[in-house]
């Protein structure tokens, strides 16, 4: 454990692909230290190589959000090997296949609210038994709830039920935060261009029925908002915050 209380510890889950990938190495790059965490172990490596001389500033450990028992190990030894955690970044998450509502099993409906739900409350719960009790107090947490905390695609129930959960969430953490000095905001992103948007511009379907195209942006944008709110003092939030393709589109839907 270093004694260096002056470093700035972040968790960043499902840090292997896509927003986690881009906003872990934007932190990396903004001076911070990252644990890197996801299921798959080459891509965390991956992320940690992308890094360059900033990888000396990672620690790469495998973890799954849905099972406490890993969560537990995973924040014990960020508690180990730091003493402190300044951020975590509930990023980790996913959704079922696009059925038809009826037709959706519940075992894919309970694995989304186990990933993008129940997830992200086990990552907060133990963030938040590290940042009451560390000097200096306190810390930040964000929630990637994504434009689907507040409009739905069509056939998405359960990727769409746990994103508005998950306001609700950020919410009651932001409240419960305060007297720890734990602040809690979240980002809902639009189409930022990842390996799970990149079909976007074959079509998508749209609520009428119909498929289209859909514009993206560059992920960095997104990398560089949340290195925006990790950096604010502990008396500033951002509760919420929307980037998202200027041209998607989002009003008029749903």
């Amino acid at each position: 454990m270093t004694e260096d209380t002056k470093i700035k510890v972040a968790i960043v889950t499902g840090a292997g692909t896509g927003v986690g990938r881009a906003s872990a190495l934007g932190l990396l790059r903004d001076g911070w230290t990252v644990v890197l965490t996801g299921r798959r172990l080459n891509l965390l490596e991956e992320t940690q190589q992308m890094a360059g001389d900033d990888a000396e500033r990672t620690l790469v450990m495998t973890s799954d959000v849905t099972d406490a028992d890993s969560v537990s190990a995973l924040f014990a030894r960020v508690r180990e090997e730091y003493g402190r955690l300044d951020l975590v970044f509930n990023n980790a998450g996913g959704g079922a296949p696009p059925v038809l509502l009826e037709d959706l099993k519940l075992e894919q409906w309970q694995r989304v609210v186990d990933l993008n739900l129940t997830g992200s409350f086990l990552c907060t719960q133990e963030a938040f038994r590290i940042m009451k009790d560390q000097d200096p107090r306190g810390g930040r947490i964000i929630n990637n709830g994504s434009i689907s905390a507040d409009r739905p695609r069509p056939n998405s129930s359960p990727y769409t039920a746990t994103k508005h959960a998950l306001t609700g969430l950020t919410k009651a953490t932001a409240l419960d935060g305060r007297k720890y000095d734990i602040a809690c905001g979240q980002i809902d992103i639009g189409n930022a261009l990842t390996e799970m948007t990149a079909g976007m511009g074959r079509g998508v379907p749209q609520p009428s029925g119909e498929r289209m195209p859909e514009p993206t942006f560059d992920v960095e944008h997104v990398a560089d908002a949340i290195v925006y709110m990790a950096n604010l003092p502990l008396d500033a939030n951002v509760p919420f915050i929307t980037v998202m393709a200027t041209k998607m589109p989002l009003f008029g839907r749903g």
